[in-house]
């Protein structure tokens, strides 16, 4: 599979962060590069996407075709401000539920919503 088709976002590092740009791959959650320059970015995530690739291959794994978005993993993490995990706390007992569960409850509603309007 070749590595020029799939898309890219490149963005500045901070001095704090070292500098330079980084390369990440919105298909390839894990796969990401840098670089001094943005050519270099390019080129170095380019190199890393084919290491990628051909371990995912090796290990019998799925490829992401380009732009699918990626292999879901039915996980994700979401950072919220404290206020708003308190109050998400708060609700999950005072309906007797884990956090996750009110927290997939109200994106199921608001995807469901959604699709609804659409």
């Amino acid at each position: 599979m070749s590595a020029a088709a799939n898309p890219f976002e490149i963005r500045p590092l901070t001095a704090a962060e070292g500098g330079g740009f980084l390369i990440s791959y919105p298909d390839f959650s894990e796969c990401i590069s840098d670089g001094e320059t943005i050519e270099q970015a390019i080129i170095n995530g380019h190199d890393a996407l084919l290491s990628t690739i051909t371990a995912l291959e090796a290990k019998g794994f799925p490829v992401p075709a380009p732009n699918s978005g990626g292999v879901a993993s039915d996980k994700f993490v979401a950072r919220v401000p404290k206020t708003t995990h308190a109050q998400l706390t708060t609700r999950a007992k005072a309906e007797g539920v884990s956090l996750n569960t009110l927290v997939l409850t109200f994106i199921a509603e608001g995807l469901g919503c959604r699709e609804h309007r659409a």
